[in-house]
């Protein structure tokens, strides 16, 4: 006969699995016949943009593309500094045991390395190393017994958790444009490269609904007609709703933030001025405190309890934490020599992450990428560099079992020219954190009464403590309850008994309901 008991729901968030690796994806340019042929590379650039992902049985998948800027020498009279753009598709299927298609996937793509070969004077090879990072999650409903109701004498173990319920998920997509408005004494030739980044990012939680909030930091590097480089930047706000039903201002919220495409073209409605468009999705998870009381064993001196308990895996604990890490380096490059920089690509990498006690302590290095005025034919030249960094992040809640997920972005970067190729770098790293711990619980799902009894027969029996005896284990063991062995026994303190101490155990015997013909 089933027990009649009350349950507790509750959304458990859990990790199915996660992977990271890298790809090459490739693809081959051919110079357009306006354009003069290549005689050497100078520069290659890109940006990763995902416009779909799938989850299949045992299987993700991801489609995106590398829009790719190269700046090259021309093998012509004058030797310019000309560009090309192109964009390589790519589809990466990975392998995910005990995925579904109902499931969702979180992912991080960025470009690890591009190189460029030139094949021929109208042809070149672009190979770029892809980096993936991926975690694919699953939604369970779960119900705890919260009380037995038709049992008058059930024993029951319970312990005290707090656990993070999810809310709720889901997507939206918005957009960031622009127009970069270009020096009125400058006439664009052609766009040599553009960088699209999002940063400043925000959440603010409203009725049913999260706002993200950022904006999308774009730099274009062009060329006159005149031969001249320039650079413009700006930074474009963008704002969008996910919608999430019986959210509140006390949930915890992740919003990722993902390029899905970018269109950058000269502006033909208006004059020295470039169009941007931002192709922007806000996919966000809402996460709940939630305080219960876990059955985690019972038992009843009159009845014969049967039940299932199943391990499952929650979260618990999860916080976010946000520190800056300020690097300030003079840094000596000759080949620089006080001329202009046109452009410095920062790229953050984190290299070993240790938990010690309540400290995270980060070892990483920054990649520079230099882009300035040389002396050379070109009038250009690039500069890479490594500057390493160790940063430490305290808090209470960090401890050796939790996991910790980590985003970087640059805040701030300033490179000031000095005499003799020394450089000022001042470099301003925000570090985003995203904290928890995962653990197991026991829950019991359904109680079952295997049979009855009607007759009790009283009884005692003298036990000694052994080692690891709690007064749980001996009250189900002998059929009593931990009230009637601490009162017979007059003990105060029901978690403390010794090894070897003697004990009264009241005991009940019952007999099986007869059964009737």
């Amino acid at each position: 006969m089933q027990v009649d008991v009350t349950k507790e729901s509750f959304v458990l968030n859990k990790i199915i699995g996660q992977k990271n690796e890298t790809i090459v994806v490739e693809g081959d340019i051919i110079v357009p016949d306006v354009k003069p042929d290549i005689l050497n590379s100078i520069n290659t650039t890109g940006n990763v943009c995902i416009y779909k992902k799938e989850v299949l049985d045992g299987k993700i998948r991801i489609d995106g593309e590398v829009n790719v800027y190269v700046i090259y020498l021309a093998d012509d009279e004058v030797e310019a500094t000309r560009s090309l753009n192109t964009s390589i598709d790519f589809t990466q299927v990975l392998d995910f045991e005990g995925c579904k298609p109902e499931m969702s996937l979180d992912e991080d793509v960025s470009i690890k390395y591009i190189e460029c070969k030139i094949l021929n004077g109208r042809k070149i090879n672009v190979k770029v190393t892809l980096q993936f990072e991926t975690k694919v999650y699953a939604n369970e409903d779960v119900n705890i017994i919260k009380q037995i109701n038709n049992i008058e004498d059930v024993q029951s173990l319970e312990s005290d958790l707090r656990i993070n319920s999810l809310v709720g998920e889901g997507c939206s997509k918005t957009y960031a444009k622009d127009t970069l408005a270009i020096e009125n004494t400058d006439n664009l030739a052609e766009i040599l490269k553009v960088s699209v980044s999002i940063v400043n990012k925000d959440i603010k939680i409203s009725y049913n609904k999260v706002l993200g909030k950022a904006d999308v930091a774009a730099k274009m590097m062009y060329l006159t007609e005149d031969n001249r480089i320039k650079v413009v930047e700006s930074k474009i706000p963008v704002m969008g709703f996910v919608d999430i039903e019986n959210v509140d201002e006390n949930n915890m919220c992740d919003m990722k933030y993902k390029l899905k495409n970018v269109i950058v073209k000269p502006n033909s409605q208006e004059e020295h001025s470039v169009y941007i468009e931002a192709e922007i999705e806000l996919y966000c998870r809402v996460y709940e405190n939630k305080e219960i009381k876990l059955m985690q064993d019972l038992y009843s001196p009159s009845e014969n309890l049967n039940f299932n308990q199943r391990c499952v895996n929650t979260m618990s604990n999860k916080c976010s934490l946000k520190d800056v890490c300020n690097l300030r380096e003079k840094m000596m490059i000759p080949e620089i020599n006080g001329n202009q920089i046109y452009d410095v690509d920062v790229r953050p990498i984190i290299l070993s992450k240790n938990i010690t006690g309540s400290r995270i302590m980060y070892e990483g290095e920054v990649e520079l990428t230099f882009i300035f005025a040389s002396s050379s034919v070109a009038g250009i030249d690039v500069k890479e560099m490594k500057l390493p960094f160790n940063f430490n992040i305290d808090s209470e809640g960090i401890n050796s079992n939790v996991d910790v997920e980590t985003g970087i972005e640059v805040i701030n970067q300033d490179f000031i020219i000095g005499a003799d190729g020394n450089v000022d770098a001042k470099i301003d790293l925000e570090f985003g954190l995203s904290i928890s711990n995962t653990i197991q619980i026991n829950i019991i799902d359904e109680v079952n009464i295997d049979e009855t009894r009607d007759k009790q027969i009283y009884s005692m029996i003298i036990y000694f403590v052994k080692p690891n005896d709690t007064l749980w284990a001996i009250a189900k063991r002998f059929g009593s309850t931990i009230q009637d062995i601490a009162r017979v026994n007059k003990i105060e303190d029901v978690n403390k008994i010794n090894v070897g101490q003697q004990l009264f155990i009241p005991k009940y015997v019952y007999t099986r309901k007869e059964e009737t013909a």
